[in-house]
């Protein structure tokens, strides 16, 4: 159960992640019409502003898929030193524990943004005047998804532990260092 909960959400978070390296080309593409614009006096304008809410919106959506793919930094000195494969696996679940929890901090204190934005109609103080809503709801939801994916990877890290199948619970939620792959 715990690799097939993995697997999907590795297929779900791969298919996240290519819509929004789509995004990320489409907004560098229009950036990139913009500047040519602009040598003949012309452009779209607000393409800063735009570029800037697809960054905050794709890093986002972004994050679970680097949780996937085992990508995020971790200091494990600690992890190094200790030989066993059991307790090594401890240190990776409280690892996993600890990014889950903040992740779902950050998810939570982002609705209070969202929420005000959502009840005061807020706008963009900008001449494209964009209604945060737009931006603020995908951004929020890339967060809820970073946590759901987070707490999900811990409870399978957890059944791979109980289980003592501790080398695929390294596989799974493990550090490794630079230039090594699970």
């Amino acid at each position: 159960m715990a690799e097939k909960l993995l697997s999907i959400l590795s297929r779900i978070n791969r298919a996240i992640a290519i819509s929004v390296g789509v995004l990320f080309l489409t907004c560098a593409g229009l950036v990139l019409i913009d500047i040519c614009l602009r040598r003949v006096g012309a452009s779209f304008g607000g393409t800063d502003e735009i570029s800037g809410y697809v960054m905050a919106i794709g890093t986002a959506w972004g994050m679970a898929f680097g949780l996937s793919e085992l990508s995020h930094i971790r200091i494990d000195f600690l992890r190094r030193s200790v030989g066993l494969p059991k307790w090594r696996a401890v240190l990776d679940l409280l690892s996993i524990f600890a990014l889950s929890s903040t992740v779902s901090i950050v998810a939570l204190k982002c609705w209070p943004v969202v929420e005000t934005t959502l009840r005061n109609s807020s706008r963009a103080n900008t001449p494209l005047e964009t209604p945060l809503a737009l931006v603020q709801l995908p951004w929020f939801a890339g967060w809820v998804w970073f946590a759901v994916t987070a707490w999900l990877t811990f409870v399978a890290g957890v059944l791979l532990v109980l289980r003592g199948e501790f080398a695929k619970s390294e596989q799974a939620i493990g550090a490794f260092p630079e230039g090594e792959t699970a």
